[in-house]
């Protein structure tokens, strides 16, 4: 072993903990915070302005939620990172596949293209289709 063996060893070195330094202090690993109906509530309101939401269906792990706005079901699912939000026909909300406690609905975007959803029960049986 020579000399510039143990120098490009020891930039290779830096070279990865600068990497992790600007990881950590940029906070990339960071988790997201589980979904609550006021953090549900808020992100609808600034992705959907101007939407009357009549109900909000807050998964129970805190990974999306639903809401019923008129015709439209809003949805939220956690896609990477971060949240995605969408809206589809009511009807298409109410018709997705619910199995094993898990909401499953199309949407139909090559960026979020299904938000699986786990709720108790599916359809709700308080509001009309």
């Amino acid at each position: 072993m020579n000399d510039e063996f143990f120098i490009q060893l020891a930039a290779s070195a830096a070279a990865v903990g600068a990497l992790i330094a600007l990881a950590a202090w940029a906070k990339i690993a960071k988790p997201v915070a589980p979904l609550d109906e006021y953090k549900a509530r808020a992100m609808l309101a600034e992705e959907f302005p101007g939407r009357t939401v009549e109900a909000v269906w807050i998964a129970s792990d805190g990974c999306g939620a639903l809401a019923k706005s008129g015709a439209l079901a809003l949805v939220i699912c956690r896609v990477g990172d971060g949240f995605a939000a969408r809206q589809i026909p009511w009807g298409q909300a109410v018709s997705a596949t619910f199995k094993n406690g898990r909401l499953s609905v199309n949407l139909g975007d090559i960026a979020a293209p299904t938000a699986v959803i786990s709720l108790p029960s599916w359809p709700p049986k308080d509001l009309a289709a």
